[in-house]
């Protein structure tokens, strides 16, 4: 989306953040099992992850002022498939994520997808749209 005229964009891109307990597994987990590429990280306080097409992942220990890790809700990531859900899920099932649930498919929604939880709990999802 552009700014209109004459006016300048004073927001642009972003990160989510996601509050971990073990920097290392954290890593591990998004880089290694989905894949992404650790762009940064300044040692157990914070580090970058490029999901592609400008979409940041920001990992950050938890602590006292932080909210609770792996909690319903707190937060959820969801990853735009670029291969067939089921072949990405069998993919990632051989590295070690679990899939409770398959993969639901929203035949209204022209939507598929699959949930999935990282080390600290946090739910997250795979997405595949078939409308277009």
């Amino acid at each position: 989306m552009n700014a209109p005229a004459g006016q300048s964009q004073l927001v642009k891109g972003g990160v989510a953040t996601v509050f971990v307990m073990d920097m290392d597994r954290a890593v591990g987990f998004y880089t290694e099992a989905l894949g992404f590429k650790l762009t940064f990280r300044a040692g157990d306080h914070w580090a970058s992850i490029d999901a592609g097409d400008g979409f940041i992942i920001g990992l950050h220990p938890w602590g006292e002022h932080s909210p609770p890790v792996g909690v319903a809700g707190g937060i959820q990531l969801g990853f735009n498939v670029t291969a067939p859900i089921g072949e990405v899920v069998a993919s990632l099932e051989a590295k070690g994520v679990a899939f409770p649930g398959g993969v639901e498919n929203d035949e209204q929604g022209g939507v598929k997808i699959a949930f999935f939880k990282d080390p600290d709990g946090n739910e997250h999802y795979l997405c595949e749209v078939s409308h277009g």
